[in-house]
């Protein structure tokens, strides 16, 4: 019972610290209200368009993505912590547990998943020479 005493302390500390910092803020804080006080933040960049707007799908994809690997890569914390306990088959699990992993960021980069920005263009190659390299000798 003494741990979940801590952890509902914890709690009540991290919820009383939340409405004391709220509620001081309300009755210290400067009171004026402008119209760029009143419009929404957007990481300091002024808000364009309409919140409806479309996105593009690639977007929607980094963000799957970068979830994915996140909960993935939270999987290896455990496995840290065991690796002593868990002997050389955990240290293979883990191994394999990575290649997956890398197979699987090497797939979404080759998919193009990960590019943003328009494509670039190869230069085109060179028209393969007619001839043979070094003399004289030109091919029939």
């Amino acid at each position: 019972m003494q741990s979940w005493g801590s952890i509902l302390l914890l709690f009540g500390l991290a919820v009383g610290f939340g409405v004391f910092t709220v509620f001081i803020s309300q009755r210290l804080g400067p009171r004026v209200r402008t119209a760029e006080k009143l419009a929404p933040y957007e990481c300091g960049v002024p808000p364009v368009g309409d919140a409806r707007d479309r996105m593009s799908v690639k977007f929607y994809l980094v963000a799957m993505v970068f979830l994915l690997f996140d909960i993935e890569v939270a999987f290896l914390y455990p496995w840290a912590m065991a690796l002593r306990d868990l002997g050389w088959p955990g240290y293979i699990q883990v191994l394999l547990f990575t290649a997956v992993l890398a197979a699987g960021y090497v797939y979404i980069w080759r998919k193009g998943v990960l590019d943003w920005g328009p494509r670039k263009r190869r230069p085109a190659a060179a028209p393969p020479s007619v001839g043979w390299s070094h003399g004289s000798r030109t091919a029939a």
